[in-house]
């Protein structure tokens, strides 16, 4: 029994302190700090338990594989929360494409403009959306061009435009 509540405090621990991260990380600094009083309480918690019980390396080992879970289901929900923003540039060889009307149709904010290449014109996007629209916006994108160069970036900071009178 002592080992199962070693295992799951620790993962408890570390997805709530990946959680925390995330939040103090997109600003929310209220939110992460109320955060912070579970955080600590779930360490200290499981770590006394663990202190308690040094005398098998079993529980050490368990301790261990239980922070190693702990950061993996920590990034599944920082993946599920998909809190914020994100920057998508789409890059097409397709200088005539449709594909500006098409996104904004799904209701992303696009700007564009013709861009050089190694072999020639290109069209250039850039795409403001809510990180949990980024999946849906590859797709679209893929459906128009599958050989379309896409990155996404977070920004930090945005101000004036189009998006920001939507978001407000």
């Amino acid at each position: 029994m002592i080992l199962l509540f070693i295992f799951v405090i620790n993962i408890a621990y570390v997805t709530i302190s990946t959680v925390r991260l995330i939040l103090m990380m997109k600003g929310y600094r209220t939110v992460a700090s109320a955060v912070s009083f579970a955080e600590v309480f779930v360490y200290i918690s499981g770590l006394s338990v663990v202190l308690d019980h040094m005398d098998s390396i079993l529980n050490v080992i368990v301790y261990c594989l239980g922070f190693a879970i702990g950061v993996y289901t920590g990034s599944l929900v920082e993946e599920k929360l998909a809190m914020g923003y994100v920057t998508v540039q789409v890059i097409t060889r397709q200088e005539t494409s449709d594909m500006p009307n098409q996104l904004r149709d799904a209701g992303f904010g696009v700007t564009s403009w013709y861009g050089e290449g190694l072999t020639g014109q290109r069209l250039v996007l850039s795409v403001l959306t809510k990180r949990n629209r980024q999946k849906e916006l590859v797709e679209h994108v893929h459906g128009i061009d599958p050989h379309a160069f896409i990155v996404s970036m977070e920004p930090k900071t945005f101000v004036g435009g189009f998006w920001v009178r939507r978001t407000q």
